[in-house]
Parts: structure tokens; sequence; C-alpha cells
């Protein structure tokens, strides 16, 4: 790596094709907001010469919008795929967001990549959730290198920062977190800055100048080689420590001079198999310079460096009725499974589908079986069912540039899929399989809409359920018990922006309104009341009189009718009616309109008349008795609690039990785990956590998760439920 002295670029203009898995590297940018993923893929398509200068695609003489700043916020916010192609290797590229808001779409680009590659900015350091995706990287074995960026900004130190990359990243083996190149520095300006003018290589022990705008190889000067010497002779020990060839760090050690094709053979595979994790520096490309400092280098680590698809195991995949079934590795010749790992829609092509084949080949206007996926809780409904799809198509820049195929191993988009969503499985119709579904974080913010019109009130139905359809980090609830619809987010940025889509991609107004938590009620002592319903005014009347008393049972308990008439006072016919008007009274509350739960109403006596009594009568004196029982006694507002777990740096742990405390939580315990982190249990009311998901991240700099799970209602303190009546009272 290092060698080459020229690009190989792609054609600007046509679509990057592959027939082979073998020609094909899939690589995903990881790294939080503003560490610069997108100006770098930018300056890799320029290199490449999948774009003719900075920002910009040309296509038959118009420009399109890559360069626009709508397009970039767009592209910050989802996942979007860049195929490049560089030695004849066509390099899918997935840029993810850097906002923890969106983590689905990086976990998609992770499901569809063969090998991460981490932007870290050389002012900025490295964010939790930087670490924490590093993690999960390393918990399946997925390749890794490390590229920093912003070289140009005063304050960047390059050797400071490779030295907190081999911290955070390296674990217990810093070593195996070593630069490939160091940045060459030219003369210092006015201000004392010396700015990067290119890289030198420390296995090839060359300089690569980029002051000209192009990339030109020289020998160092004595100035530049004791840094260089000492950095290469770390960087040999490290790539030596990896090697395979157990016997060459004693040849080494001895004093044998170990050739440079030896150390880039080990080096490669190192970086394949996960084990090794080089740095490498960029910076963005000066005006009109046609490569930008770092990305020849970078370029040539992805094609001979990261893995191809065949080293990429294919996740679980089962027939439709859940048998195994073992399937080979980018097996073109193999059956058909391809994965929807992003949904989208266009407003002149429609619906279009991010899809990673992972077996077999995948070709336009094929019929295909859709299978998944499990989320029915999230408003995504399971799919069993045939399609055909449309044209197969790469993108460039706004537009879509069609291929006549897609090989195991490569990433298309496809049109025409209707029904499918992200998650989904497209196998062979007679020969259905569903792959294992990804690990998709639970949205924990709720967003409480309502239609803004009667004109969007008609198509909020349909522009909800194709927002989700888009987005499984996204829940659709339709609470039976506040008549809500409410749509659970991961953020704030990620409620805005669902809130954007909708009105421009759908046309839907909408307002958010106050979330309201699932109230009971319930009895805080025994109580008796009458239900006397008795009217005459001429022909049949109505007439039904019945007694009853009402006791608090323990939580959980429900709603218990228990008969105890004697002497047929309210005849055999009608004790079912007192039940179902006490029961429909019940749910609709007895003091602030909430559900009443956990009492025994107890039948004792009443009356009927031979002609006027009837099951409606009986109703509506149950419901009677019952409200005069709630006018006599104490009622207690019960809400519901959450039981709460937070997985927060160490550091953070104080605080952030302080804040469940002014929650009015329990904390129930706390447990270490690895990294530094601590898992805390706490049990918290649902009404003070309806923002947790962005206060966490601000109390704990977005280092922190949790999740939560309903345990039980319980009567709310007394101040508190007065609020909540007045608020009731008041609307």
């Amino acid at each position: 790596m290092g060698d080459k002295t020229q690009t190989h670029p792609g054609a600007a203009g046509r679509a990057v094709a592959a027939d082979h898995p073998a020609s094909l590297r899939n690589v995903v940018l990881v790294g939080h907001s503003g560490s610069g993923k997108t100006t770098l893929v930018e300056a890799l398509a320029l290199t490449a010469g999948a774009v003719n200068r900075a920002g910009r695609v040309e296509d038959g003489g118009t420009v399109s919008d890559y360069d626009e700043i709508e397009q970039r916020q767009q592209r910050s916010v989802q996942l979007s795929l860049v195929p490049l192609e560089w030695d004849g290797i066509k390099v899918n590229v997935l840029d993810t967001p850097g906002y923890a808001d969106f983590v689905g779409e990086l976990r998609a680009g992770l499901r569809a990549a063969d090998a991460a590659l981490f932007v870290v900015s050389a002012s900025d350091g490295v964010d939790g959730s930087t670490r924490m995706v590093w993690e999960e990287c390393a918990a399946v074995g997925m390749p890794r290198a490390i590229v920093v960026t912003h070289l140009e900004a005063a304050r960047a130190d390059f050797e400071e920062m490779t030295r907190v990359c081999a911290e955070t990243f390296g674990g217990d083996d810093p070593d195996a977190v070593l630069p490939l190149y160091l940045p060459l520095h030219g003369p210092q300006g006015p201000d004392g800055h010396a700015p990067v003018t290119g890289l030198v290589g420390l296995l090839s022990q060359k300089l690569f100048d980029y002051s000209s705008g192009e990339r030109k190889e020289s020998e160092p000067g004595p100035e530049q080689l004791p840094d260089m010497t000492q950095a290469r002779n770390r960087l040999i020990e490290g790539i030596i420590s990896e090697s395979e060839d157990e016997t060459l760090m004693d040849r080494y050690l001895g004093g044998e001079q170990v050739e440079v094709k030896t150390l880039i053979e080990d080096l490669e595979r190192a970086v394949a198999r996960g084990s090794f994790f080089p740095v490498l520096a960029a910076a963005p490309a000066a005006a009109g310079a046609r490569q930008g400092i770092g990305t020849v280098e970078l370029l040539e680590l992805i094609t001979r460096g990261f893995p191809t698809p065949f080293e990429h195991p294919t996740p679980g995949v089962t027939t439709i009725d859940g048998t195994p079934r073992e399937i080979k590795p980018c097996d073109i010749d193999g059956p058909l499974v391809a994965e929807v790992v992003k949904t989208s829609s266009d407003p002149y092509v429609g619906r279009i589908s991010l899809v990673r084949v992972f077996s077999g080949v995948l070709r336009p206007d094929q019929t295909v079986h859709v299978s998944g996926h499990g989320m029915t809780d999230r408003g995504h409904e399971d799919h069993d069912l045939d399609e055909r799809i449309g044209a197969l198509s790469m993108p460039f820049g706004k537009q879509q540039r069609p291929v006549p195929q897609a090989v195991a191993g490569d990433l298309v988009c496809v049109a025409k899929l209707t029904r499918a969503e992200t998650g989904d499985t497209l196998s062979a119709k007679d020969d259905p399989l569903v792959m294992e579904p990804w690990r998709m974080p639970d949205p924990l913010l709720p967003l409480a809409i309502q239609a803004h019109s009667k004109a969007d009130e008609d198509k909020l139905s349909q522009g909800l359920a194709r927002l989700v359809a888009e987005d499984p980090t996204m829940r659709l609830e339709q609470n039976q018990d506040t008549h809500q619809v409410v749509l659970w987010c991961l953020g704030e940025a990620h409620a805005d922006v669902a809130l954007e889509r909708l009105r421009t991609r759908y046309g839907v107004q909408v307002d958010v309104v106050p979330h309201r938590v699932s109230l009971r009620e319930t009895f805080a002592h025994r109580s008796a009341g009458r239900g006397r319903h008795v009217k005459q005014s001429g022909g049949h009347g109505q007439y039904a009189i019945c007694e009853i008393e009402v006791e608090p049972l323990p939580g959980g308990s429900g709603i218990e009718f228990v008969d105890k008439v004697v002497g047929g006072a309210v005849p055999r016919q009608f004790i079912p009616s007192v039940e179902k008007g006490v029961r429909a009274q019940a749910a609709r509350g007895v003091a602030a309109g909430h559900p009443l739960i956990d009492v025994r109403v107890t039948l004792l006596d009443g009356k009927a008349h031979s002609v006027d009594s009837s099951d409606a009568a009986f109703q509506t004196a149950g419901a009677l008795a019952l409200r005069e029982a709630a006018a006599e006694a104490r009622i207690h507002l019960l809400e519901p609690v959450a039981e709460v777990s937070v997985l927060v740096g160490d550091d953070y742990v104080g605080a952030v039990m302080s804040d469940l405390s002014g929650r009015r939580g329990r904390v129930l315990g706390t447990e270490q785990t690895a990294g530094g982190r601590t898992v805390i249990r706490a049990e918290v009311p649902e009404i003070e956590i309806g923002r947790y998901a962005v206060d966490l991240r601000s109390l704990s700099h977005g280092t922190a998760r949790f999740d939560r799970r309903y345990v039980r209602h319980e009567p709310m303190p007394a101040q508190v439920a007065e609020k909540v009546r007045e608020q009731a009272r008041d609307s």
C-alpha cells in the first residue's frame, strides 16, 4: 500500500457494475456528526473519477445538486450509497448519519457492509456513540480502519489523535491501532500553523505531496527521517505481531530485514480478519484539485486490505416455517437471498429499496418472494407474498443509472417494490426464505400528533403507514386508552425529520399535542352505592334499582363482579345486565375519566318491575350505583410505573442516579459491566420519563442508553394527582 503514483478512476457518468464478488468491496463510514464523512465520500468520488469536480456530478450537460444544502441535509440523516471504481474493483461506500437519533440507518449500513471505516475529526476527537459502534463491530469481528480528518484545522494534532484512537479502540492491545502514514507539513504561516500538504508513507518510505493539486511521489529528506523511522519500526513490529508466520518476529528481532511486500501482505490479512486497525490521514481537496490528501491511500487500503464479500458470513437463514437453511457465503449459483436495508421515496420514481444481495443473482423484472419481519408492535405488518420488481439501478447524485443485474455481495437500488419494507427478505418465489433480522434500537421518545385539518385527517393514515415502512426504528401506536396517535422516535431530531417528511413527501400537516400516559383509578377503601333508574312516560317505562358494595383489591386484579342477591330481588336474567353496566362505567372512569381497576363489586340487593324492567334499565342502574359509590369514596389515581435499565459510563453514574431520584424514581440496584460502565436499574413513573431519551443523552454527553418496560400501576402522590385532575377539569 502506498506505492501507486497515479489514480485509477472509474468513468464519470456511467453506472459502476460488478460481475463477480471478488471484484466488490462494501465499506460503511462511521463517525459523529461533523467528523467529515460526507466530505470524505465526495473526495473519494472525485479521486476515483465518479465525479468530474468537487461536489458536482455531471450528466449530459446537466449538473446535479450534489453540493446543494438541501441534499446535504438529507444525506446527513439517512444512509446513502455512493458506488466507485478503483483498480477494477467496485467499491460501495455507505455514508451513515452521525446523529445518534438515526442509529437505525447506521445499523442498516453495518448490516450491508463487509468492513467499517471510522472517521475521526482531529479537532473534535472520539465521542461516546462512536465508541459504542466500535464495540458492536468488535462483537461480530467486522474489519475496521480509522481515518483522521480535519488535519487542516489549526488545533489538529495527528500524533495526539492517533494516541487517543489507540487508547480508545485498541483495548488491551494499543499496538493493534497504528498509523500507516504521517502528515507532511508545509512551511509555517504567519500564525505559526503549518498546513498539511501531503503524507509520509511508513512502509514505502516515500513522500506523497498533494500541494500542487496532484499526488506526486518523492524521497524523504533528512528532516523527515527520525520521526518516520521511529513510527515505521513500531508499525513493522505491530504488523509482524499479527503475522501468521510465527518465526517472522524472531527473525526481525535478530536483525533480518523483512521485505515490504511481505509486510503489506501480512497487513492486508490482519486488516481483513479484524485483528489490526490501521490509522490513515485525510484532508479535503483544495479548490480545483483532482485529489484530496489521503484519498488515494484510502482507496488502496479499501481495495487491497478490506475483505471481499466472500469473507462475510451470511446471516442466519430459514425457510418460512423456521427450518434452518445452510447458505454458502456469497454464492452466485446459490438460491436468491437478498435483504432490503433501506426504503425511501422518490417524487418521480416512487418507492426505491436499497438491497444487499447475499446469495444468487437479482435481475430486473424478476418475481421474488417477500418475507418478514416480526415488528407488528411497531406498525410493520408481517409479509409473506410475491412481488414483481422493477428496474435495478445504481445512484449517481440524484439520478439512478440502470444496471443489468446484481450478483451476490453487491448492493443495488430496486424500483417498484410496493409492499417490501426495510428488513424484509427477497428470495425466489418457488424457494421462499427469510433472514434473521438485525437488531434495531427501541424508540423511546413519544410524539403525540393529530391531523391539522379534515383534509389532513383523510391522508394521515396512509402517510403514517408509508413513513414507518421506510423507518423500522419508528413505532406507530394507536393508544386505546388515551385515544392518541403516537409516533415513538429515537430523539428530537428523529421526530423533526418525521414531521417534515409527513409534510413534504406525503402532504400531511399535523399538530403535536402533549403526550398522555395511560392513568387508572381505584377505590382507596370500601364504599357502597345505590343505582335507581325509574322513568314513566306513558306506555312501557324503565325500572331498575340495584345496591352494590365496592372494595379495593391488590394491584393486577382487574374488575371482579360478585353476585350476592338473595330472594330474587334482582331477577337472574338481569344480573349480567348490572355487571355489564358496572364494567362499562368502570371503563369510562368514575373520577377523572380514567379506567377503574383493581376493585371487587358485589351486587347485594335491588328491585325490579314485571313490565318496565329491562336489560338496558339494569345496565344504567349498575352504572349509576358505581358512580354513587365513587362519590362517597376516596379515589386513588394510579400511574404506570416502568422499570428502567440505564447503561452509563462510570463518570456519569452519580448524575444519572440523582436525576432518577428527581423523577420520583426508586433505584433497585447497580451492576458493573465491561468498559468502565454501569447498569442502573430503577422503577420510575412513566409520566416522569416522557423525554428521558433526550434528557439522558444531554446528561451523559451521548454516552448512555436505556430501555424500559411496564411493570404495574400504583397510586400517584396526592399533590401530583391533584395537578392531573386540575388539568382534566381545565380541558
